[in-house]
């Protein structure tokens, strides 16, 4: 992150009057000027560029196997999926920008949060697209907070909704008799239950989470999320969690000298009965890990009374792409009742859909009714009663660098 936006600062410097703008010069391109069925008919038999994270093999297996089928039987588009690190994607596009290429190699990109907003405040997305897919008219709620806004940031049609994702808990139920229901009884069951609870060291995703949950439940959503982005104003307020996870910190694994690096680390603990507990951000991945043997059977998922962190993963379109009726195909497949159905199934991926329920037929709530989420998961709707939002984005390396400095202790400086 910190060489992207390096690269970002540059860029806007030598840009100059370029500066704030946030619409590309694309956003006239002659595709949002054509009907739908000629969109459909100028993607037909072309090549899709699918750019995006690739460390889940669920998620990759999904892609590959279940999109990539669909939209060549049903469109004849060849979908192409390009693993590579958000960081180097948004320094190619910005490269592009700057070299003023108009033929970019990225059709579709898998973004988010800061990330987002970087690329579209410089003018590296096409759009606003999203109200141009017919899905995204019939099926999702405009007016979400999590349709409007990723991590803080407006989206303004940039980019369109792709999954959901929820904290969860996860437990050895063999083992486990009575779950914690909050951060007070979470440090009760770590009292009892010494070395065998912990969390990813910061900056790893989950552990971060972990950490953004902690400040909801000790000092409440309303407060971080309307704090000033500065180290003191954040400080300030999330001191009272930072004394909470120092409590915490001796009963931990290893009595809190060092944390794992990964949520990764902790799974394989966990798996190793190292520890009686894990989490996670898909909270459909169980049954699946529990068959891979990943988790141990009679693992199960719990959350706090007062909700856990969620967030919603988005897709977006650069600037430059050479196909954009086809990457408008594709995501608006992504966002078709069956494709979000398949996806919300453990067996194909495990990913909490972004459709509007209330827009569904019932015949269209029975494909996700029917469903078996398997052994160990929470219902839907359960999470999505107790889902707390993200904080804007410009929040969380600031918890972070806190976190790090207050926490680790000794480790903390080794860690900068």
């Amino acid at each position: 992150m910190k060489k992207v936006l390096a690269l970002f600062m540059v860029f806007m410097l030598s840009l100059g009057s370029f500066g704030c703008s946030t619409k590309s010069k694309d956003t006239t391109d002659n595709v949002m000027n054509k009907e739908w069925d000629t969109i459909l008919k100028e993607a037909k038999g072309k090549t899709v560029n699918f750019y995006g994270w690739g460390g889940s093999e669920t998620t990759n297996k999904w892609i590959d196997d279940y999109l990539t089928k669909t939209l060549k039987d049903r469109y004849d588009i060849t979908l192409k999926r390009v693993p590579m690190n958000i960081e180097d994607i948004l320094n190619k596009l910005l490269g592009d920008k700057q070299a003023n290429n108009s033929k970019g190699t990225i059709d579709v990109v898998w973004i988010n949060g800061e990330n987002f907003y970087t690329a579209k405040q410089v003018g590296t997305l096409f759009g606003p697209f999203a109200e141009k897919l017919p899905n995204f008219n019939k099926y999702i709620d405009k007016d979400s907070i999590e349709v409007k806004s990723d991590f803080g940031y407006s989206v303004e049609g940039y980019e369109v909704p792709y999954g959901k994702a929820q904290l969860v808990m996860v437990y050895n139920g063999n083992k486990v008799s009575k779950t914690p229901s909050s951060a007070e009884e979470l440090l009760k069951f770590v009292k009892e239950n010494p070395g065998k609870f912990t969390y990813p060291a910061l900056p790893d995703f989950t552990g971060s989470a972990f950490v953004r949950n902690i400040i909801y439940e000790t000092v409440g959503y309303d407060k971080i999320a309307n704090a000033k982005a500065d180290k003191e104003s954040v400080e300030n307020v999330i001191q009272p969690a930072m004394d909470y996870l120092k409590q915490l910190k001796p009963y931990l694994w290893n009595g809190g000298k060092t944390y794992p690096a990964t949520i990764a680390q902790i799974d394989n603990m966990y798996a190793d009965n190292q520890l009686l507990m894990s989490m996670s951000y898909n909270p459909y991945s169980i049954p699946a890990k529990v068959k891979s043997g990943e988790y141990p059977k009679g693992t199960q998922s719990f959350i706090f009374d007062k909700g856990t962190v969620g967030n919603t993963h988005f897709l977006a379109i650069p600037f430059n792409s050479t196909n954009k009726a086809g990457a408008m195909a594709v995501i608006n497949e992504i966002i078709t009742v069956e494709a979000q159905a398949s996806k919300y199934n453990p067996e194909g991926w495990g990913d909490l859909p972004v459709l509007d329920n209330s827009k569904l037929s019932a015949e269209e709530k029975k494909k996700f009714e029917d469903i078996k989420l398997g052994e160990g998961v929470m219902p839907q709707e359960t999470l999505l009663k107790h889902r707390v939002p993200e904080v804007p984005a410009q929040l969380v390396p600031i918890i972070e660098k806190i976190w790090l400095e207050q926490i680790p202790g000794d480790k903390a400086s080794e860690r900068k």
